[in-house]
């Protein structure tokens, strides 16, 4: 199987992440849902207020990690991104899904913003690896 197809095994679709960000110089992690793309951009809603939008306002590089969640030994992958906050309609509707109604109300929540990730490298960590396969942009 290709590194790529591996990969996508494990953070296709919508998966819960470890996202972090940088805050005075130090890293600042936090769970989110993230959804994978083909294209390795990974995608999520959040809040506008909350801290990591400020934090990728002002330095837009991130870490992300997402784990396939089944076994302690399944893959996982640590991914090296440029995070982008985005609060245009457009944008929001694109990837609006009905699971945020219950965070966010609806499309049109000022309030609401889109981050979107795309993935600069990724460290695949497969099952028995000692030393993890490496995807670049």
């Amino acid at each position: 199987m290709a590194l790529k197809e591996k990969i996508m095994d494990v953070v296709g679709g919508p998966h819960v992440a470890a996202v972090a960000t940088i805050t005075m110089g130090m890293p600042a992690v936090r769970f989110m849902v993230l959804n994978g793309f083909e294209d390795m951009t990974f995608v999520g809603g959040t809040m506008k207020s909350t801290r990591k939008v400020e934090q990728l306002r002002k330095n837009p590089h991130a870490a992300l990690s997402i784990w396939s969640g089944k076994e302690f030994t399944d893959p996982y992958v640590v991914i090296q991104a440029r995070g982008e906050v985005h609060d245009d309609l457009a944008t929001k509707k694109k990837y609006w899904n009905p699971m945020f109604e219950q965070y966010f109300k609806s499309v049109d929540n000022p309030d609401f913003v889109v981050l979107v990730f795309t993935a600069k490298e990724i460290e695949y960590h497969g099952t028995g690896m000692m030393v993890p396969e490496i995807w670049e942009r």
